[in-house]
């Protein structure tokens, strides 16, 4: 009986059958009344459990789940439902989720024939990286009757890692290496000059630059031939990681941590799909990950774990211990993208001279982040003193903000000052137009 549930239609037959036994109080026929409706009542939950709880009433689940989800992404989640019952069933299916998604209400409601079998298919938008539980599926079958319910256990526990957002990196890369898509976001860099890698000689066509025609070729096909030049290869690129308390701020529900995270896990794809090697290292007052900048088949996996297991830290950032790492480990010229977030002028000039230092040796991309939350509120109109007055201030922030990249150009440091959902895309097309101009 622990299987059995009474339903809103029980309470409410029931509650009219009560309310017809008080009223036989003031009038007397009520009563039969009362008396005949609680009978009828009673037969139909009668023969409502009789033929719910059958031998021959079964109902199964089973959940499909993808390897790992994607952390930010949209993933699906399928219920395949059979109904093995001589009779069609309404069905409830309460699926337990894992609790960091704290969803209390989550139903689904389904209507199967005898024997048939559906699916039904939801989402879930993962906000933090680790191993989220599946519990079990929870069935509550009903016949037409609808007085009361049987459960039914289906769908065993899984777990499932959430890791950075592969189906973004797809999707990235996808933009990154169609020439002709029209999207909007990656974009092609006129070449300014040339690589120093030859790849083939070909016809001219309308666009070529002409200072690359080939006069021998020209003079012995007799048309116009042009020298075709490709990217260079096997560039260092290093992704480094502040994962100190400025990037703990919540936007959209995923932090600055986790953006940088996910632009990671895309830039060292395309940087390994271009024949460069990728590497990784993750900091604040203490170094974390380090993956030495390589293009092995196995560099992304690599890399791949690396950031699944990073974890935001409570204290400031050494960039001091920073710049001696990368000393040590980063040999020879390289393109380092640097993920961080200056809250204030005093911030950078904390730092300044470290970065300064590093891109010394290296051509350094410092990448920090806009507050879109208070951009929007600058956006609102203030009807108040102490509206005028906080606006005021939120305007300094932003002017701050970008009196930071202003300072960071002027030193001859590369800078993105980019809202948090349009980091991969601002940070993809940043070493796409590097790698265009030469100067990696």
């Amino acid at each position: 009986m622990r299987n059995l549930y009474l339903s809103d239609r029980f309470f409410s037959l029931f509650g009219i059958v009560a309310v017809l036994f008080a009223l036989g109080y003031v009038v007397p026929w009520m009563y039969t009344v009362g008396l005949v409706a609680f009978c009828v009542a009673v037969a139909l939950a009668v023969a409502d459990v009789v033929l719910l709880f059958g031998k021959n009433v079964k109902v199964t689940a089973e959940r499909k789940l993808p390897k790992l989800l994607s952390l930010s992404d949209e993933n699906k989640i399928t219920l395949d439902i059979s109904n093995h019952s001589p009779r069609p069933l309404r069905l409830t299916v309460i699926d337990e989720l894992p609790e960091q998604f704290q969803l209390r209400d989550f139903e689904l409601k389904i209507a199967l024939h005898s024997g048939e079998e559906r699916s039904l298919a939801y989402e879930l938008r993962p906000l933090t990286r680790g191993e989220y539980s599946f519990g079990v599926a929870n069935i509550f079958a009903e016949t037409k009757i609808g007085l009361v319910q049987r459960r039914f256990h289906a769908a065993e526990p899984m777990n499932v890692p959430v890791y950075p957002s592969v189906l973004q990196m797809k999707h990235y890369e996808l933009l990154a290496f169609n020439r002709v898509s029209s999207q909007e976001g990656l974009r092609k860099i006129r070449r300014i000059g040339h690589s120093y890698e030859f790849d083939q000689i070909k016809n001219y066509v309308l666009g070529d630059d002409y200072r690359s025609v080939n006069w021998k070729a020209t003079g012995r096909q007799s048309r116009l031939m042009v020298n075709q030049y490709e990217d260079e290869r096997s560039q260092q690129v290093y992704c480094l990681i502040d994962k100190s308390r400025a990037m703990k701020m919540p936007f959209n529900g995923l932090s600055l941590l986790d953006y940088a995270i996910n632009t990671s896990l895309a830039i060292s794809n395309i940087v390994l799909k271009k024949y460069d090697r990728a590497g990784l290292i993750t900091f604040s007052d203490k170094i974390g990950s380090t993956i030495k900048a390589d293009r092995k088949a196995n560099q992304l996996n690599k890399i791949l774990h690396a950031l699944y297991n990073e974890k935001e830290r409570t204290l400031e950032a050494n960039y001091e211990l920073l710049y001696h790492i990368a000393r040590k480990l980063i040999s020879g010229r390289s393109l380092i993208l640097l993920y961080t977030n200056f809250e204030s002028m005093y911030a950078l000039e904390r730092v300044l001279p470290h970065l300064r230092r590093i891109n010394n040796f290296h051509l350094l991309v410092v990448i920090f982040f806009e507050n879109t939350e208070i951009q929007d509120f600058v956006k609102e109109e203030a009807k108040t003193m102490e509206g005028i007055y906080t606006q005021t201030m939120a305007q300094n922030y932003l002017a701050e903000k970008s009196a930071i990249a202003h300072v960071l150009r002027q030193h001859g440091i590369q800078t993105i000052l980019t809202r948090p959902e349009d980091l991969s895309m601002n940070t993809i097309n940043k070493y796409l137009e590097l790698k265009s101009r030469g100067m990696i």
